[in-house]
């Protein structure tokens, strides 16, 4: 069993620029935005900022000594991200971070000159954000969060620790390009495994809740949770209907697992935004986002909860927890 430090470093909205504390005398304050997808108390959101904040530390920046960190939280709401991305662009920072598809296409349509470094986004190339991953050309560049084959990942998972599923929901954004993109790479493996798939959207909570009710209705069911800011935010109803309906499931952060999630398999998150804080010290210091090339996660962790597989009635095969990272008891 593996168990991971919580990082929870302030990470909440801070005041405007013209309030930030002043500099020692001599040295520039720096100015930092942040647009993160969740809302201002969840703890994932908090973590994450926390791993940015604790990296820029690391690269010897000081909070309030000589840079300013600027947060705005979204709660995965569009109108607010274009809202908040354009209130960051104003403020002419030196560099943002953003969290996502959902965040980077609007912060790049509201800027093509201030510097931009984005985490967990699937295909920055094919959304439009860079020109290519080893050179991307304009004021964006940072870390991928995985290539969409990943996904299938995810069906051979649901299949190895509840091999009676013969239908599989698939939660996922259609607003996002990566939502149907991840459903074509789970629908590609599907027939292989005997499997049946069933796109389920997450709008909203309440059509979530009538879309996994209804696919409950018939046996033999599991979900398949995709990645994006939307899952994120409502992980916690979508984990409860899971448990509700007797539903195994397999989600791509590890959070939704110690929350009582089934399973999860995916990068670590907060590995990327501690690198994250390495590319914004590099801009900070000269470099250009157009010469950093685009990297794709280092750390993948398999994460397995017992407490819920016992809940399913489900006994986890030996290979399994063999392979798993952590293992929640």
């Amino acid at each position: 069993m593996r168990r991971r430090e919580f990082i929870t470093l302030l990470g909440g909205a801070a005041v405007a620029w013209p309030l930030a504390a002043r500099a020692q005398q001599g040295e520039r304050m720096r100015r930092v935005g942040v647009l993160n997808t969740l809302v201002a108390d969840d703890a994932m959101g908090q973590a994450r900022n926390g791993a940015l904040l604790q990296g820029l530390q690391q690269a010897g920046w000081t909070i309030g000594r000589n840079v300013h960190v600027e947060t705005r939280w979204a709660a995965g709401d569009a109108d607010r991200l274009r809202t908040y991305a354009a209130e960051l662009v104003a403020l002419a920072p030196d560099v943002i971070v953003v969290t996502g598809n959902a965040g980077t296409a609007p912060l790049l349509q509201a800027t093509r000159t201030v510097p931009i470094v984005f985490v967990i986004v699937p295909d920055p190339v094919g959304a439009g954000f860079v020109d290519s991953l080893a050179r991307p050309g304009g004021n964006a560049t940072g870390f991928t969060s995985f290539e969409y084959g990943l996904s299938a990942k995810w069906l051979e998972l649901l299949k190895e620790i509840a091999p009676s599923v013969r239908r599989a929901g698939v939660l996922r954004d259609p607003g996002l390009a990566s939502g149907p993109a991840q459903f074509a790479a789970i629908q590609s493996v599907a027939p292989s495994v005997g499997v049946e798939l069933n796109p389920v959207n997450v709008r909203d909570v309440a059509e979530i809740e009538r879309a996994i009710a209804a696919f409950a209705r018939a046996a033999n069911g599991g979900l398949i949770v995709t990645g994006s800011a939307l899952v994120a935010v409502h992980r916690y109803r979508i984990i409860a209907l899971a448990a509700r309906h007797k539903l195994p499931a397999v989600y791509p952060f590890r959070d939704m697992v110690t929350a009582g999630g089934l399973i999860s398999y995916g990068p670590d998150f907060l590995d990327q935004y501690r690198r994250a804080a390495g590319y914004v010290d590099r801009i900070l210091k000269g470099e250009k986002p157009a010469d950093l090339p685009v990297q794709a996660p280092t750390k993948y962790e398999l994460v397995i909860n017992l407490k819920t597989a016992k809940a399913l009635g489900l006994e986890v095969p030996d290979s399994l927890l063999a392979r798993a990272d952590e293992v929640i008891e």
